[in-house]
């Protein structure tokens, strides 16, 4: 039995019948073709698919599609603005924080997220928070420095969230 459900996609209203078993990823990919956001693991372990739901990185295997009922989803394909890359896909480009690429769409979303939450980062930083997502080609060394370079690449273009500056509250 089919279900409806309507969210924005890269900016896009979509308004999709799909079944209810449907994984966020497998939408993306199948009915959309939004073929950036990768499968990699199918357990949440490998980060491929990160996506924005709302603003916040999620792994789009591990949520049904139904669960994003009226969300703002981003992909990889809605991070570039009138054919310019983003400032972290950019410096993914300049540092060669890829190999194979197939992480590195999950890589580049998680990154951005991680800017907006703290933009102020250390290379330690970045390995922590970025532990989510693998990378079976590379040493990493080159990703930390994409990452690092990407994130003052969105303070100059102000693409990095002004509430991240504020103190945190629990």
């Amino acid at each position: 039995m089919a279900i409806s459900i309507s969210l924005t996609v890269n900016g896009a209203p979509i308004s999709a019948s799909i079944d209810p078993s449907t994984l966020l990823v497998q939408f993306l990919r199948d009915q959309l073709r939004l073929t950036g956001t990768h499968i990699g693991c199918d357990t949440a372990q490998c980060g491929a698919c990160t996506v924005h739901l709302n603003g916040r990185a999620i792994k789009s295997c591990n949520i049904l599609a139904v669960q994003a009922e009226g969300a703002n989803i981003t992909t990889i394909e809605g991070l570039a603005k009138d054919g310019a890359l983003h400032p972290m896909q950019a410096a993914f480009k300049h540092c060669h924080g890829l190999q194979c690429g197939f992480c590195t769409p999950g890589m580049v979303m998680s990154a951005v997220s991680l800017v907006e939450r703290q933009p102020n980062l250390t290379g330690d930083d970045v390995r922590a928070q970025l532990d989510g997502n693998l990378c079976r080609c590379t040493g990493y060394h080159n990703i930390v420095k994409a990452v690092l370079e990407g994130a003052e690449g969105m303070k100059s273009a102000g693409t990095a969230s002004a509430a991240a500056t504020a103190p945190a509250t629990a």
